[in-house]
């Protein structure tokens, strides 16, 4: 298989960033990375993800970004969503790409997904939302754009959002959607150790 312009250009950035790593003794950030679907426990991942961006450019929404060196040498290169940015709309094109087994595939069936696809879970500031602060406002735009309306989140009277972590796979449309600034929902990365 030919090399694509892409990952030859991966391929000798992470090669710098080994060399540049090892004189700077290569500083980490505390920050959890939210991974694409169909994600192998973080040690493995990042043993296992070959940093090819076959998921970031197969992703129809272009939510699949890439942490940079500053994130740390294991880090850099390695796909992540970030949903104030764009939300993942659990196509699974991203599962069925992954040469390396870092992303499982993953049927893009409803059920499947409830079931499988553990990215994050959202969290709701009833502080902050309107239509919780605010009794003469309603919004219900974080529960029109998630792709599971129901069942990962419902609504009450004045469009109250209630999010239900058990089912919500953390895909992060609801924050790329909310009016609130800064957004009245996150989605908190899902702890995935080995």
């Amino acid at each position: 298989m030919p090399l694509s312009r892409r990952t030859l250009f991966g391929t000798l950035l992470t090669a710098a960033a080994a060399v540049a790593g090892r004189k700077a003794g290569g500083k980490r950030t505390a920050r959890v990375p939210i991974r694409p679907p169909g994600a192998v426990p973080e040690g493995a991942f990042q043993s296992k993800c070959v940093r090819c961006f076959q998921c970031g450019e197969v992703c129809p929404t272009n939510c699949i970004q890439f942490r940079g060196f500053e994130d740390g040498l294991a880090e850099a290169m390695t796909p992540e969503i970030r949903p104030r940015e764009q939300g993942c709309i659990a196509c699974m094109a991203c599962t069925e790409v992954c040469p390396s087994g870092a992303l499982q595939p993953i049927e893009a069936s409803d059920p499947v997904i409830l079931t499988t696809v553990n990215m994050g879970v959202a969290r709701l500031n009833k502080d902050m939302c309107y239509s919780w602060v605010e009794p003469a406002r309603t919004c219900g735009v974080c529960y029109r754009a998630c792709p599971f309306p129901g069942v990962a989140m419902s609504i009450e009277v004045w469009e109250r959002p209630v999010v239900h972590p058990d089912q919500c796979i953390g895909c992060g449309l609801c924050e790329q959607a909310c009016i609130h600034l800064p957004q009245a929902i996150r989605v908190l990365p899902t702890r995935r150790d080995a």
